[in-house]
């Protein structure tokens, strides 16, 4: 194994550890999330890191209510601590606010081992999207169970900013990457569509708002890749857009290359990884100016963002994809899984978070 220069500590090192990150989202999802995952143990080993993942696979599990591509594991604590003894980490990383990551919480408060977590997704306004649930209590839930963690990990500093408005006190960002071999060699494809081609790639679901997407009078076709409890009720209401389902590794990729705008409807997403994704391949965006998109997008040169959504859409034809390409190649996993491995090492070594 060769050791690598460590972007952050600019020293020739290897962190040897093992860390177990526990997720209540894992395949065959396929979100954000599990594909950050999936990377993060395809760059492990170049810095001497064995990861393994404790997710609803090991355990009994039903569908979540409303959401059926999401499994929620069927177990206890006892459970679970049993087969974190087993596999005996150096550092314990909470990945989801699941049932997995409460026990795996408690399992580390009660032996007192110090863990990091990470705040993916806005719970609180997905679930008050689907029942009528306040913001406000979701809110006080997570920030009970994140404030226990010596850091949560964010994607942005703005996100890390709203965060501590809602009392979250110890958020640390966390760089975020894509698998770049892979987007960049992407390929134009003849698909035999009236162009230019809109694509959105993602979860079909309400909290997505592909609805304002597909509502868009835009020439041209309209591409939705993915999967989720929306995409039946789109797909009759739509009939004119093509819905190709799941897609990943060269097919993915390929999709991203063949698409003349990435269409970003979310007003909801933290970060969005599609953007990256779509931009690698040379693919400019389109976006509501929220969070996410302006975090990606502000000052890149390579996405449009605008409440009109059309004007957005229409505007980011004219972007060069070369400049798209340059753009992305910041964002690489392997820095990103440097970032993450420095932060857990410090962690473990020290019990506290180090401050970058």
């Amino acid at each position: 194994m060769q050791p690598l220069i460590h972007p952050l500590e600019g020293q020739t090192s290897t962190f040897g550890m093992r860390v177990l990150i526990v997720s209540d989202a894992w395949r065959p999802q396929v979100n954000g999330v599990v594909r950050t995952l999936e990377s993060l143990i395809k760059e492990a080993p170049s810095f001497g890191v064995e990861v393994i993942i404790l997710a609803p696979d090991s355990f009994p599990s039903i569908p979540m209510p409303t959401y059926p591509e999401i499994r929620l594991s069927l177990t206890g604590l006892k459970e679970v601590s049993q087969r974190i003894d087993t596999i005996d980490p150096d550092a314990i990383h909470i990945a989801t606010e699941g049932p997995l990551g409460f026990f795996a919480r408690q399992y580390c408060l009660l032996r007192q081992r110090p863990f990091t977590t990470c705040y993916h997704t806005r719970f609180p306004e997905y679930i008050a999207a689907r029942a009528p649930i306040p913001t406000s209590l979701t809110y006080s839930i997570l920030r009970w169970f994140h404030n226990a963690a010596s850091a949560t990990l964010v994607a942005t500093k703005s996100l890390q900013d709203e965060l501590k408005s809602y009392g979250f006190s110890k958020t640390q960002t966390w760089r975020r990457g894509i698998d770049l071999d892979v987007f960049m060699q992407g390929t134009k494809r003849d698909l035999g569509l009236q162009g230019p081609i809109f694509l959105y790639v993602g979860r079909v679901a309400v909290e997505k708002n592909i609805e304002s997407f597909l509502n868009l009078d835009l020439p041209g076709t309209k591409i939705i890749v993915g999967d989720g409890p929306a995409r039946g009720k789109l797909q009759t209401d739509f009939p004119d857009a093509l819905f190709l389902g799941l897609k990943s590794g060269q097919d993915l990729a390929d999709l991203y290359a063949t698409a003349d705008v990435f269409v970003f409807p979310s007003r909801s997403d933290t970060f969005g990884l599609v953007m990256l994704e779509a931009l690698a391949a040379g693919t400019p965006v389109a976006a509501y100016p929220i969070m996410g998109p302006r975090d990606i997008l502000e000052g890149s040169g390579c996405g449009i963002m605008n409440e009109d959504l059309r004007l957005a859409a229409l505007s980011a034809l004219e972007i060069p994809r070369e400049n798209c390409k340059k753009y992305a190649s910041q964002y690489s996993m392997n820095e990103s899984a440097s970032h993450l491995f420095t932060q857990i090492d410090s962690i473990r070594r020290n019990g506290r978070s180090l401050k970058i």
